[in-house]
């Protein structure tokens, strides 16, 4: 064969453009073969290739003597189910922890080690359900977030560590937890019992607010998809999907092609998120958190006038949305964040080092028309002292909606200086409009 008379460097240069199995394949041809395929610098590209793996270990962590080794230990591990979506999942879970790790490595060492077939087993035994296949890889790789004990408890910890994160207004607080498998049992055994569900046992709660338990994700392991419970949820068991319904596909069907429940879809969707900085890590007081109120355009605006910067963005709440309430069917929560630049307050030519807030004017529309006009004193009943180049003045709060798409947008009235010592002209800061959308992917 021409084949043989190849060179090593040019045989493995051939090998490498095949696919692992391939490369496999050709071992069986003949001894040279043999020997060329089994060069372990034609494996570690398969592992870094497939599994973005730079060392050789097994799928808990643990080093292997090669990469060949390092391949078929994966292949193994993972032989139930279909090698495209081991990558895809292994992916997700490679940029999420790199993410964490940069960003937020709290959260990172709340990961549970990856559960085994049998506990999977075990799980879909106790609540008599069949996990569609990318939410049994999910869990392979890990198995949900481990709860300390305050979260557990339903206490506010130092750090609010839930993987998918949250938000707050007024006295709601909301931080959600991907739930490891022992905790997914309790709650679902629980609720669907509370809830009256019976023969519905089709649902699973995969994730829910430690701190606050109105926010409840359910997967139905039926159909893939995901849905999050409404205000009405204790009494009718109103729920709303997460995902668009058309993007599931295959979920148990292990010889179907892009299998993809809802679960993995969120998750995919959250990364992106995070790594597009649409959503970041946000500290109030000492408490860090994944924060869902958007930060980047166009579900984020900015304004900056005479120096003060307002920054305005939503987010759809749905646990205290009512889908049967024609007219205040869903809430929106609003997130305002406004600052005084370190050069001042500037106006007609002067320098202020401070303003301070006296007046808000709201416009709200929805699908365009105004539904409110709102004018009064204050902003949750504070009037926020801005100073150059001190910390910015946060503040949340939520208006209901009949329909979506709705805007908000409007004005701060700011007085330079103090309102107690007035150093000039009132001036409106404005608000630029910002959306009240109910989103494609709910979180």
């Amino acid at each position: 064969m021409a084949l043989e008379r190849l060179g090593g460097l040019t045989m493995h240069i051939i090998l490498s453009k095949l696919t692992a199995q391939d490369a496999a394949s050709v071992a069986c041809v003949s001894s040279r073969f043999r020997n060329c395929s089994s060069d372990d610098l034609l494996w570690a590209k398969f592992c870094a290739d497939e599994l973005d793996l730079s060392s050789p270990i097994d799928p808990l962590g643990n080093p292997l003597p090669d990469f060949k080794a390092c391949y078929q230990t994966w292949r193994e591990a993972f032989n139930m189910y279909p090698w495209p979506l081991v990558i895809r999942v292994k992916r997700f879970w490679g940029r999420l922890r790199e993410w964490l790790a940069i960003n937020f490595p709290e959260v990172l060492s709340t990961l549970r080690k990856g559960a085994s077939e049998d506990e999977i087993l075990e799980l879909e035994k106790s609540l008599k359900v069949k996990l569609p296949l990318p939410t049994r890889v999910l869990y392979r790789f890990y198995d949900g977030q481990e709860l300390t004990s305050e979260e557990s408890a339903g206490s506010v910890p130092t750090n609010l560590l839930g993987l998918i994160g949250g938000y707050s207004f007024y006295d709601h607080l909301v931080n959600v937890f991907l739930l490891p498998l022992h905790q997914m049992i309790i709650e679902t055994k629980e609720i669907i019992r509370h809830l009256g569900f019976g023969n519905r046992s089709k649902y699973v709660v995969v994730a829910s607010s430690c701190v606050d338990n109105e926010k409840i994700f359910f997967l139905n392991c039926s159909n893939g998809q995901l849905y999050v419970g409404t205000r009405n949820l204790t009494t009718d068991g109103e729920m709303i999907p997460c995902v668009p319904n058309a993007l599931i596909n295959s979920v148990h069907d292990v010889k179907g092609t892009q299998q993809q429940d809802a679960v993995l879809l969120w998750l995919e969707e959250h990364v992106r998120r995070l790594q597009h900085g649409m959503i970041k890590v946000r500290k109030e007081g000492k408490v860090k958190s994944i924060c869902l109120f958007p930060e980047e355009a166009p579900l984020c605006s900015l304004a900056v006038t005479n120096g003060v910067k307002v920054c305005a963005s939503s987010v759809f709440v749905p646990e205290f949305s009512n889908i049967q309430d024609e007219d205040e069917k869903f809430l929106f929560a609003y997130s305002i964040r406004m600052s005084l630049s370190p050069e001042g307050c500037i106006m007609n030519g002067m320098t202020f080092n401070s303003c301070q807030l006296y007046w808000r004017h709201w416009i709200i529309r929805c699908n365009d028309i105004i539904v409110d006009n709102v004018n009064g004193e204050a902003v949750i009943g504070k009037f926020p002292l801005l100073r150059s180049g001190e910390e910015e003045f946060v503040y949340e709060s939520c208006t209901p909606q009949s329909s979506s798409p709705g805007s908000i947008e409007g004005a701060f009235t700011f007085i330079p200086g103090r309102l107690a010592d007035p150093k000039g002209s009132p001036f409106e800061a404005v608000v630029s409009r910002f959306p009240l959308l109910v989103p494609d992917y709910i979180f």
